[in-house]
């Protein structure tokens, strides 16, 4: 950023393809404040994991970000964040990301970034569109926080949009719209936030999802008391939601969801990111 340049502009554009037994990150263009990390393989080469960081160390009104992720035919990606992402109080305008991923034939996402922190009286929209090939498999989460309650501190004001659409063949999947005004009736409504600071989403895509999975996961709970629900979608996705207290607590109800779809999808255990354990020892 520049002296003469009041906001960030930022983009991300990651393209992966498979190169013999390996999906290799091909293309990586990263415009500040956005950044890629070089990525890495713990499970086995078929499986790239990357990791993507803000190196502004979160967004202000005014913001616009960007991020474009394909895998080509055959790939496979799992992606996550190095920290929380922060959204600061609004100066008077909006900040805002869009996010856009395609997924080939047969290529596999595992999107699963770190919590987005949305402060008291923040301006913050984000738009997300998937477009999946009919052989393509998707698992996605997303995990809010609504104020830093840690500092007493509760969303009375300003606004969260979420805009969420899964397209397969130019027709939508799912389409999911959220918009949160932060004020003491939303806040304190039953239909609203129930006072609960954390709210999480994670939606499943994929052609071998069985039905009997959707018994074993309800039988997944939370290490806090929270509401939880998981459904399936019209367009044959599953579709896990959480309200609660503490975004620990949803992230980790999360990565049970995750492990048993793993296991059910692909027959492979669940294998944490590097970096949310180096986190948990520094922590």
């Amino acid at each position: 950023m520049t002296e003469t340049t009041s906001h960030w502009q930022g983009s991300l554009d990651l393209a992966f393809r498979p190169q013999g037994d390996r999906t290799q990150m091909y293309r990586t263009y990263a415009k500040a404040p956005l950044k890629i990390q070089r990525p890495f393989y713990p499970e086995n080469p078929a499986v790239c994991h990357s990791v993507s960081l803000h190196t502004a160390g979160g967004m202000v009104g005014g913001d616009r970000l960007s991020q474009q992720i394909n895998l080509d035919r055959g790939s496979r990606a799992l992606m996550t964040t190095v920290a929380a992402t922060k959204v600061y109080r609004s100066n008077g305008l909006e900040a805002e990301q869009k996010i856009k991923m395609t997924l080939g034939d047969r290529a596999v996402l595992e999107w699963l970034p770190q919590e987005t922190i949305v402060f008291n009286n923040a301006q913050y929209r984000q738009h997300t569109r998937i477009d999946l090939a009919p052989t393509a498999s998707l698992i996605a989460w997303d995990i809010v926080r609504l104020g830093r309650s840690a500092r007493g501190e509760t969303f009375i004001g300003g606004a969260f949009g979420q805009n969420l659409e899964v397209w397969q063949n130019q027709q939508p999947l799912w389409i999911d719209r959220l918009w949160l005004p932060g004020n003491e009736r939303i806040w304190h409504s039953e239909n609203g936030l129930a006072q609960n600071p954390a709210i999480a989403t994670l939606i499943c895509f994929s052609p071998q999802i069985e039905p009997e999975i959707i018994a074993q996961l309800r039988q997944c709970t939370p290490s806090e008391a929270a509401k939880v629900g998981i459904t399936q979608t019209q367009g044959g996705g599953l579709l896990c939601r959480y309200r609660g207290q503490s975004t620990a607590a949803a992230r980790q109800w999360l990565i049970q969801i995750w492990a048993m779809l793993r296991q059910s999808l692909w027959q492979t255990p669940v294998c944490i990111p590097r970096v949310w354990q180096l986190q948990s020892l520094q922590g």
